[in-house]
């Protein structure tokens, strides 16, 4: 019996000293994270918990920050989407282009001859970094899906008349 201890023991020194070896420029991080593990300090053990929450809000926050990436490249896809389409119409219909892009350019010249330019940037800076919380909040929906309704109505009243 002698023997398989003496030969167990001989094993764990072995074991023991291979990992020293291997974590030796390691020794000083240990020793500290062995004295804040054993709560030597009166306050190691609220750092255990902040660095702990910590690690756990660093996730959510890197969750957050996907759902963030995912909204940028959605929204460039329905920029270049936008960009397509108007090339398309610019393609297929050229009057239907031209007639859209004088209206529009005369819309955005009008607005501009009658706001000052300065209340003009701060309107649009300020709409753009109200725009996510408008979109998170439903209100963008909303008044796209009032708008769209409006137009089926005045389409609708349209087709009524030419019929």
């Amino acid at each position: 019996m002698a023997e398989g201890d003496n030969r167990s023991t001989n094993l764990l020194a072995a074991e023991t000293a291979s990992l020293e070896e291997q974590l030796q420029g390691w020794g000083e991080v240990m020793l500290m994270a062995d004295k804040v593990l054993r709560w030597e300090r009166a306050w190691f053990p609220p750092a255990i918990v902040g660095v702990v929450s910590l690690v756990f809000l660093t996730t959510e926050q890197q969750q957050r920050f996907h759902e963030i990436c995912s909204n940028l490249v959605k929204t460039r896809r329905r920029a270049v989407g936008w960009w397509k389409r108007l090339f398309t119409l610019k393609e297929e219909k050229p009057k239907m282009y031209f007639m859209t892009m004088i209206i529009s350019l005369a819309a955005v010249a009008w607005v501009g001859q009658q706001v000052h330019n300065l209340l003009l940037t701060y309107l649009i800076v300020t709409f753009l970094l109200l725009l996510p919380g408008l979109n998170q909040h439903g209100i963008i929906s909303k008044y796209i899906g009032m708008a769209k309704r409006e137009i089926n109505k005045l389409l609708k009243q349209k087709e009524k008349k030419h019929e």
